[in-house]
Formats: C-alpha cells, structure tokens, sequence
C-alpha cells in the first residue's frame, strides 16, 4: 500500500526538456506556502490531496502501472547486479559466457517466430541455463584464486620429508609433537587440494556438458528450422546449493537467485536440454 501511495503523491507528467515534473507534489508545495496567507487553502488542499491519493490508489490501473514499473527497476536492478558479477571473472571466463550467450541469442532469435508459449519457455529456459553456467563460472575461478602457492607435488614432498624426519631423527618431547602436528596440518592441506581438483573437474564436465546442449539445441533448430521447446531437467555433477562454492560472490549470487534462478533444484542444479 505504501508504495502505491507513494507513487500517487509523486504522480506527474513528462515535460520535454524537463522530464518528469511530479504535479501533485509541486501543488501540495504550493498550497502550503499559499496557505500562511490564506490558511482556509490547507483545509482545502488536504481534503483534494486525500481525494485524489484515495482515487488512484483505488484504481486496479494505477496499481499495475505502479507494479510495472517497480517489476522493471528491479528487473534493471538484477542486471546490474548480474554485470558486476561478471566483471568480477578474469577475461578467458568472460569469453566463455559471451560465447553461451551468442549462442543461445541464436536460439532466442529463432524462437521470437514461433509461437508466444513456445518463444516465451525457451527465454526463460536459456536465462535459467545462462545463469547457471555464470554460476559454474565463478565457482571454477573462486576455486582456483583460493588455491595456496604450494603445488601437490610440493606439498607431498614436504610430507614425505617429515614423515622420514620423524623416523630417523631421535626428536621427543615437545618438538616432537609439533613436528606431529605440523604432519597434519600438511596431510590436511594435501587433502584440499585432492577435493578442490575433484571439485574443479566436476565444474569443468558441468561447463562443457552446457556448452554442448547448448550447441546442440542450436543444431537442432538449424536442421528442423525451429527451435524444440527446451526442458529443464539435466542434474548437474557441481552441488552450486553450497553457498561456499562462490566465495566472496555469495552474498550476490544468493540475491540474484530469485530473478534469474526461479527454477533450480533445491539441491542440484539443473540446466537446459533439448
């Protein structure tokens, strides 16, 4: 309700030159300052002001105007948003994702003469496959910067090291036990970078099995000469419900969701095929 009154108050007309001159609050403005004059003209004014809020705010066309145009700003919002996440991948990445969208661009353009159902459900499909692939994107490189200096072998080499320390050097007491505990600490690591590598071939396979379905429902326009209507229902190997998977881009990610992710699985993603 509030911002439907909100919008009425402010309600106006476009002036070229000008832009937007919002009337009603200009004339409340001008009634109050005529009002020290003439103190009848506040009684008047506030009585035309509720009539006229009362009056929009009661009109089912005004509420889908105002509706609509706050669908579009956050709609304008999420974009913006979604830029800034893009922004955020090194260039290789971006290309990726230009590369997806020119090709699924290709299918859009298709779909625009068919039938509105049809033309409609593959929009929405292709955003959703979009959307995930940007997320498969920033999980790959937040996965790669988080990766520390040391490599596999090297780190395997420093347990290798210690491990041997251990049984040939005669230490005890307390510099043994940080010894033990240093051990750990590098088994641990190593085993980080076992699962990151898992992760990072699962995100990989998930990139490369969108790219081709993408392509293919490509393909498969070009021979029928019209685009399939596009499902909803490949489960992917990356879990993207861990919110950790993104790093830093979480918190963006989580708020994006509802716009361009309505129809991910609760606990696997799901893309587009054909």
């Amino acid at each position: 309700m509030w911002r439907y009154l909100k919008d009425a108050f402010f309600v106006g007309i476009e002036v070229p030159g000008l832009g937007k001159l919002p009337l009603n609050a200009l004339a409340v403005a001008a009634c109050g300052i005529l009002g020290f004059a003439e103190p009848s003209l506040w009684l008047l004014g506030l009585g035309g002001e509720a009539a006229l809020l009362f009056g929009l705010v009661s009109s089912e066309r005004f509420r889908k105007v105002v509706d609509a145009r706050h669908l579009q700003s956050s709609e304008e919002d999420a974009e913006t948003k979604r830029r800034a996440l893009v922004a955020t991948l090194p260039p290789v990445l971006q290309k990726r994702l230009i590369d997806l969208g020119s090709v699924c661009q290709k299918v859009t353009e298709v779909s625009e003469q068919t039938d509105e159902f049809t033309a409609s459900t593959n929009r929405d499909a292709l955003q959703r496959l979009e959307w995930v692939y940007l997320k498969l994107l920033v999980a790959r490189n937040n996965m790669v910067t988080m990766t520390g200096k040391e490599s596999e072998s090297e780190l395997a080499a420093q347990v290798r090291n210690l491990e041997a320390s251990l049984e040939t050097q005669n230490a005890t007491g307390s510099l043994r036990q940080s010894k033990q505990a240093t051990l750990a600490i590098l088994k641990e690591r190593l085993a980080n970078i076992h699962r990151r590598q898992e992760t990072l071939d699962e995100i990989d396979s998930d990139l490369t099995r969108i790219e081709a379905q993408a392509q293919l429902v490509l393909e498969n326009t070009t021979i029928q000469g019209k685009p399939p209507t596009i499902s909803t229902d490949i489960e992917l190997a990356s879990n993207l419900s861990s919110g950790s998977l993104f790093g830093d881009s979480g918190v963006a990610i989580a708020d994006l969701e509802q716009t361009f992710g309505a129809s991910t699985a609760p606990h696997r993603s799901r893309a587009t095929e054909p």
